[in-house]
């Protein structure tokens, strides 16, 4: 069975290739397909993957934390903290050989922000925008706003990537499809097979910082000429391709390969922590019955016992967190246990009395449940009893991640079509900021859950101007503790998916998703 799985696998790759063309080459597996090469219309990893290996940003956030120039040279701020003077990078250029310009940057902030819950809110304090000259542009504010570096830096979903002003100008809500970069790799876009492989070879245009790379900062140089990433859904035949050196690197390990590659000298399995890991949650319809209404959305969030999902994961104890209720990750910098005390006290028992002090009649609960991925299968399945056990009449709606992802996007009626709970997981490289994390920053706007509580509104206005680190901390518990008792989501416990790699690569960097710079084969 192995040898067919890896004979499908070899039907795959672009060339038989030469031991030093071999060496040359990193092939990969992603968790997901890549479909889509805009990282402004989609929030799958394999496009944001994708738009590091091909884009860069004005900022990037460093292994500590901080927020570091990237493309910029540097920056300039008023002492009324209203005046933001950007300096680019002498000698940019994009893939096309055309240099980058204020103009494009502007252009590419302005596109960003009309996608981005964390751009709107910057666009929203901002006065003016314009173009000082061809290295220089600036950002004058109409009140503070504390985060617009961050802004600009921001690692999470959705990327502030910068794009020539040309492409830029376009309708940000239809998907770029020239892809010109100023990335450390260009996009090889007529190789290009959809559902079977991207290849991507360095960009001789690249100009990398000096300094040493850390996480997303630092000097990104493009070591490997050429990088692969090979679509293979099973997971059994991704890890046997790894085993056998067919594959270089997975971005996610299988979980039920974990303890084997852990004894295999030949194999690195890596371990994430803290915001690195995902947290899943159950994400809620707010829109429709019944979960619109707020008294059995609190059933339901009894209903979710969280180590009760990660024992379903099969993952060993040490990439396990059983009980998260921090929306900010756990082991990090802003954990913080503010209005937690009813996910503490979830149990079948008590979400069983809640229900029945409710409306709740038995009115079906479709429940969309992404059976084909190895992530939500189990989490979703788990979820699903869950609710069963504590009265809900739950309607399972078993099929790939795609479709989940399409039918999330409706706001029907259940009985036309709609749905009511999914599982999703989250990167916690996404949460960390509460002005862009999804379980806060898509407040009453359009985003799947829809969401809506004037306090959100009116902490996160708050927390923007917030001048001071123990401002942001209050505000942030306070921000927690709304979205606990609105139950806008619900956590699901926080969780490793830990990659691997060859034993013959070194310089990888570790990070929340897989970056390719700096990596080389001994």
């Amino acid at each position: 069975m192995r040898l067919c799985r890896l004979a499908l696998l070899l039907a795959l790759l672009p060339f038989a290739a030469s031991a030093q063309e071999r060496s040359r080459t990193l092939r990969v597996s992603l968790n997901t397909e890549l479909q889509i090469l805009d990282p402004l219309v989609t929030t799958i990893n394999a496009t944001r993957v994708f738009a590091y290996l091909v884009f860069d940003t004005l900022v990037s956030l460093d292994a500590e934390g901080q927020y570091r120039p990237q493309m910029l040279q540097g920056w300039e701020i008023s002492a009324d903290r209203l005046t933001y003077t950007f300096t680019l990078r002498d000698g940019l250029e994009w893939s096309d050989g055309q240099p980058v310009t204020a103009e494009d940057c502007v252009a590419s902030i302005r596109r960003w922000a009309r996608r981005e819950a964390l751009g709107g809110q910057l666009m929203a304090a901002t006065r003016e925008m314009r173009v000082l000259d061809a290295r220089r542009f600036e950002i004058a504010l109409n009140r503070p706003f504390a985060f617009v570096i961050e802004a600009l830096g921001k690692a999470g979903h959705t990327i502030p990537v910068m794009m020539p002003a040309r492409i830029a100008a376009g309708d940000p809500n239809t998907a770029v499809t020239e892809i010109v970069g100023s990335g450390p790799y260009r996009f090889l876009q007529s190789e290009w097979r959809p559902g079977e492989r991207a290849s991507f070879v360095r960009n001789p245009r690249y100009r990398p910082r000096e300094e040493p790379p850390s996480a997303l900062a630092g000097g990104k140089v493009p070591k490997m000429e050429r990088i692969e990433l090979l679509s293979i859904t099973d997971q059994a035949t991704r890890a046997a391709a790894l085993e056998s050196g067919e594959l270089d690197f997975l971005e996610i390990l299988p979980f039920d390969f974990i303890t084997r590659m852990r004894r295999n000298r030949n194999i690195v399995v890596g371990q994430p922590r803290g915001i690195d890991q995902f947290l899943s949650v159950l994400n809620v319809n707010h829109a429709v019955p019944p979960f619109n209404d707020p008294a059995i959305r609190k059933a339901l969030q009894a209903a979710i016992v969280q180590p009760e999902v990660m024992a379903a994961m099969g993952l060993p104890d040490d990439m396990l967190v059983p009980w998260c209720g921090s929306i900010y990750m756990c082991n990090a910098a802003g954990t913080t246990e503010a209005g937690t005390e009813g996910l503490r006290a979830a149990s079948t028992e008590r979400a069983r009395s809640l229900l029945r002090a409710t409306s709740y009649r038995g009115e079906p609960v479709v429940f969309l449940h992404a059976a084909a991925s190895a992530l939500l299968n189990p989490i979703g399945l788990v979820m699903a009893d869950q609710m069963q056990r504590a009265g809900f009449n739950v309607d399972l709606r078993s099929t790939d991640y795609a479709t989940v992802a399409q039918k999330r996007l409706s706001r029907a009626p259940v009985e036309q079509g709609g749905w009511s709970v999914a599982p999703i997981v989250l990167n916690g490289v996404d949460l960390v900021n509460p002005l862009a994390n999804p379980l806060i920053a898509y407040n009453c706007i359009e985003y799947p859950g829809w969401y809506c509580d004037p306090r959100l509104k009116d902490l996160t206005a708050r927390y923007s101007e917030a001048a001071t680190p123990e401002e942001q901390r209050a505000l942030a518990d306070q921000l927690q503790t709304v979205v606990h008792d609105a139950v806008t989501f619900i956590p699901g416990g926080q969780f490793a998916g830990p990659p691997a790699w060859r034993a013959d690569l070194r310089g990888v960097v570790p990070f929340s998703f897989p970056v390719f710079w700096g990596l080389e084969r001994r």
